[in-house]
């Protein structure tokens, strides 16, 4: 792949993977905000201008080391998070499930929208292609956002569901998070437990075969 290539390649699979996350990132807000909490409204992050999601490290130079260090084979990255007040919430432990589940649920009901556009409406090939990866990103992330690693919202999750002593200490390993993901990366564990999911959700929405 030349240089050109390459660059093309990752602004298409930039701009996908920047649409999935501003989706991820409204669904926490926007489920924060029914739930009582209005932080993410007034930092100006209940809104799908991708822009106010964007961070410097995990948007934007993640995404390119991870690209580049995979030759063109790979991108990932995440979004800035979305503040939340836990003691705002009208039943904080409770709805801290609902809104780690928001995320990934928007992610996956986005992907099966366009997997009925891609089936029932004719566009244009490369249209389909790049709704295609639009789709395959989007449960990526949300598979991916499930694990229960902080500050993955499946830890939140998680959390959610342990009683509260547990809870406590499970949450003493968020300062770990990164460092585990990046050795379970590293030992090929996303490639033997990510995908046969990701392909799992990929045929129950239809965006397969």
């Amino acid at each position: 792949m030349n240089i050109l290539s390459l660059v093309v390649a990752f602004l298409i699979s930039f701009v996908l993977l920047l649409i999935s996350m501003t989706v991820h990132e409204f669904a926490h807000g926007w489920t924060a905000y029914k739930l009582g909490d209005s932080t993410a409204k007034y930092s100006g992050r209940l809104t799908l201008n991708p822009l106010a999601h964007i961070d410097l490290f995990w948007t934007l130079l993640l995404p390119l080391m991870i690209f580049l260090s995979s030759g063109g084979r790979f991108l990932f990255g995440a979004a800035k998070p979305v503040p939340v007040n836990y003691w705002s919430l009208r039943n904080p432990k409770r709805d801290m499930i609902w809104i780690g589940l928001s995320g990934p649920c928007a992610n996956f009901l986005l992907a099966f929208l366009l997997s009925l556009l891609l089936k029932f409406i004719q566009l244009p090939v490369i249209i389909n292609y790049l709704l295609a990866n639009l789709i395959l990103i989007n449960v990526v992330l949300g598979v991916f956002n499930l694990i229960p690693i902080p500050p993955l919202d499946g830890s939140r999750i998680l959390a959610g569901l342990l009683p509260d002593q547990l809870a406590n200490q499970y949450a003493l390993i968020e300062r770990y998070g990164f460092i585990i993901l990046v050795v379970m990366m590293s030992l090929g564990l996303f490639d033997r437990l990510l995908w046969p999911i990701v392909a799992l959700i990929m045929r129950l929405i239809g965006a397969t075969g």
